[in-house]
C-alpha cells in the first residue's frame, strides 16, 4: 500500500499534466488563428477589388475608355463617388475588411468619408499590367522596386493588412503584395495615385 502523500502527488502530477496538454492544443489552435483572420481578410479585400472593377469597366465604357477622373481631386473618395449609385450601390465594397475603416452607408454619396482603396486616376482600361487601386499606401509618391508600399510595421499610414496588400489592375487581375514594391509603381503627368 502506497502512502497517501505519494498518491496525492501523483494524482497532481497527473493533473498538471492534462492541463498543460489542453494549454498546448489551445496555443496551437487559436494562436495560429490571428494568421488565418489576417489571410481570410486580405483575401475578402481582394474579392472586393475584383468586383470594383465591374462598375469601373462599365464607367470606363460609357465615357470614352476612360476610368473615372475630377481634376483637382486630392482623395480617391472625390473621384470614385460618381460610381455610386448609378454604377453600384454597394458601398460595402470600398472598405476593406483588413482595415479599420468604418462601414458606409450603402448606395450613398462616401465623398465627405472615407475608404479604403487607394486609386490611379488617368488610367485607361488599355493599360495592361498597370496598377489602378490598391490597398491604401504609405504616401502618394511613385515606388521602384523595392520601395515600401504598405506599411512594414503595421502601424498607419498603408496599413489595411500587416502583411502587405493587393493590387487591381486595369485589365481586372488582382495580385497580392508585401509591403514592398516588387514592380514600378510609376505615375507621370497624366497619371495620379490619390489615397483615401
Amino acid at each position: 500500500m502506497r502512502p497517501a502523500r505519494s498518491v496525492v502527488g501523483s494524482a497532481l502530477l497527473q493533473i498538471l499534466f492534462v492541463v498543460g496538454i489542453i494549454l498546448l492544443l489551445f496555443v496551437l489552435y487559436w494562436g495560429g488563428s490571428a494568421g488565418n483572420q489576417a489571410k481570410s481578410k486580405k483575401l475578402m479585400c481582394r474579392e472586393n477589388l475584383e468586383k470594383l472593377y465591374t462598375p469601373l469597366e462599365i464607367y470606363a465604357n460609357e465615357h470614352n475608355g476612360a476610368f473615372p477622373d475630377k481634376p483637382g481631386a486630392q482623395t480617391s473618395e472625390e473621384v470614385l463617388d460618381c460610381l455610386v449609385p448609378k454604377y453600384t450601390v454597394d458601398t460595402e465594397l470600398f472598405i476593406c475588411p483588413g482595415s479599420q475603416d468604418k462601414p458606409l452607408p450603402s448606395g450613398e454619396s462616401f465623398a465627405q468619408r472615407k475608404i479604403s482603396y487607394a486609386y490611379y486616376m488617368g488610367r485607361r482600361p488599355g493599360d495592361a499590367g498597370q496598377v489602378l487601386l490598391s490597398d491604401a499606401q504609405i504616401n502618394t509618391l511613385p515606388k521602384a522596386p523595392g520601395q515600401p508600399v504598405f506599411s512594414t510595421n503595421g502601424k498607419p499610414p498603408g496599413n489595411n493588412h500587416k502583411t502587405g496588400g493587393n493590387f487591381l489592375f486595369c485589365d481586372g487581375h488582382v495580385d497580392s503584395s508585401a509591403p514592398v514594391a516588387s514592380f514600378s509603381l510609376a505615375t507621370d503627368s497624366k497619371v495620379v495615385l490619390l489615397n483615401p
